[in-house]
């Protein structure tokens, strides 16, 4: 039996941590008017907001990845606040559970603790006429999962910005940080996985690539490291893409400092090794040569290696060389089990992901594959904007992927996503709604709707 601790209040959205003391009455009813609702639901606090007048539609949020080491994750991800404003006056429903333990690889209390809330929504406020799971980063994978595990209970899937393959996602970033450890520092004491100390690990290889990009030489070889997960040179939401080596390397060691070291890297490792009772990482039988020949990069790398003066068949024999990291096998059953989704789209999904993401869009690639053998293509419309760095969204443009969705499940048909269609409905909302958060810059910018044809490549280093 669920537990289920929380208090009733009428406020405005709140933001960052959440804290909810106090108890709810059993059998508490949706108020007239805008409503927060607060609590806990088995030791995961949870959050549900009702707007004036219901439309009868209920978002299920599942809140990104948030690093073992970091309580509250930057501002601006996935533009949450703006977008939940404009949910709630627009008339639908919102709740979230914010898992229990929170912070780190928590896939599988995510899943559990969401139904928990959905079924707390079902008999405190009402049965929706439609459910729809939504979520950005690594929630949007989570919400692809939830869809899977409890096909009853979810109408829809929009899923933003998600590294929807999570294992392939953190293989692909250990090849990175193996690629940068052993062609940067092959002596400097750098654990990658089942570190003695994650934290120092984790400093001593930003250190080495925070130097690494001063140098040509350098910068070649964060070029290769990246080629591995097909990673580009390109971090701002709000500037064109950067024209030399050098400053598509410095890019990629910006993106490398947060992302695949700070977040992936020693410390992440470490958290995902306690969720899966071991290390499930690995690079075991991996060819980076063959790796660099699949990667969309390697006119960039054969780039920065002839300025470098650089040879790069080396380097590649250098990595071949190198020993390799292996998995704990029940760790990598429990990944298998709990971080891939199928692909057998019980519900409608909807995607939308950035052309240029640390997060790739090749992601996108793996899962209609998935979806091809395990599920129905027809239920399924992946949506790109032009635009770099994760989650880069307008509220326009996560409010037309929402809206495609939605038709998609009312009526049973598809409306249109041609580029210039979905680009016009999104202009229609105005600038109000069309500010985009670049991680780069540290803010946010009106820009126009990005809407794109887009074919992304295959993930390089898929989980199944």
């Amino acid at each position: 039996m669920r537990r289920v601790t929380g208090a009733l209040t009428t406020a405005a959205l709140l933001t960052g941590l959440l804290a909810f003391p106090g108890s709810a009455a059993a059998g508490t009813k949706s108020q007239p008017g805008r409503q927060t609702y607060t609590g806990v639901i088995d030791g995961a606090e949870f959050k549900v907001e009702t707007p004036e007048r219901w439309n009868g539609t209920l978002l299920i949020f599942s809140h990104p990845y948030y690093p073992a080491d970091m309580p509250v994750f930057p501002p601006g991800h996935g533009n949450r606040d703006d977008s939940q404003t404009w949910l709630l006056e627009q008339g639908y429903a919102l709740a979230a559970s914010d898992f229990k333990g929170r912070t780190g690889f928590v896939v599988k209390e995510a899943v559990e603790d969401q139904i928990g809330v959905l079924d707390w929504f079902e008999d405190h406020v009402g049965k929706p006429r439609r459910t729809v799971a939504t979520g950005s980063s690594g929630g949007g994978a989570i919400s692809l999962l939830l869809a899977e595990r409890y096909p009853r209970r979810i109408d829809g899937v929009l899923a933003m910005c998600a590294p929807i393959d999570l294992y392939g996602q953190l293989n692909q970033s250990l090849d990175i940080n193996f690629a940068l450890r052993m062609l940067l520092a092959p002596d400097a004491d750098i654990d990658l996985v089942r570190a003695k100390d994650p934290a120092e690990s984790v400093r001593r290889l930003q250190a080495v690539l925070a130097e690494a990009a001063e140098t040509r030489a350098g910068r070649a070889r964060i070029a290769l490291a990246s080629s591995f997960g097909n990673v580009t040179g390109w971090n701002s939401a709000h500037d064109p893409m950067p024209v030399s080596v050098e400053d598509q390397a410095r890019a990629l060691a910006q993106l490398h400092q947060f992302g695949t070291i700070g977040v992936f890297g020693a410390v992440g490792q470490a958290d995902l090794a306690e969720h899966a009772g071991g290390n499930p990482s690995y690079n075991v039988g991996v060819d980076y040569r063959r790796q660099l020949a699949k990667s969309d990069q390697q006119d960039f790398v054969r780039k920065a290696y002839r300025e470098a003066g650089l040879d790069l068949d080396e380097d590649l024999a250098r990595l071949a060389a190198a020993p390799r990291i292996s998995p704990d096998p029940a760790a990598k059953r429990w990944m298998e089990r709990y971080a891939v989704p199928r692909g057998t789209t019980p519900s409608p999904v909807v995607t939308l992901h950035n052309t240029v993401d640390v997060a790739v869009a090749d992601h996108e690639h793996w899962y209609a594959g998935q979806v091809r053998e395990h599920g129905d293509p027809g239920r399924v419309r992946q949506l790109f904007a032009e635009r770099a760095t994760h989650c880069a969204f307008s509220v326009a443009e996560e409010a037309v992927a929402l809206r495609t969705l939605l038709t998609r499940i009312e009526t049973g048909h598809w409306p249109s996503t041609d580029p210039a269609r979905l680009n016009g409905a999104a202009a229609e909302l105005g600038e109000t709604w069309s500010k985009v958060f670049d991680f780069a810059a540290g803010g946010d910018a009106v820009r126009p709707p990005a809407f794109t044809a887009f074919r992304p490549n295959p993930l390089l280093r898929p989980s199944r």
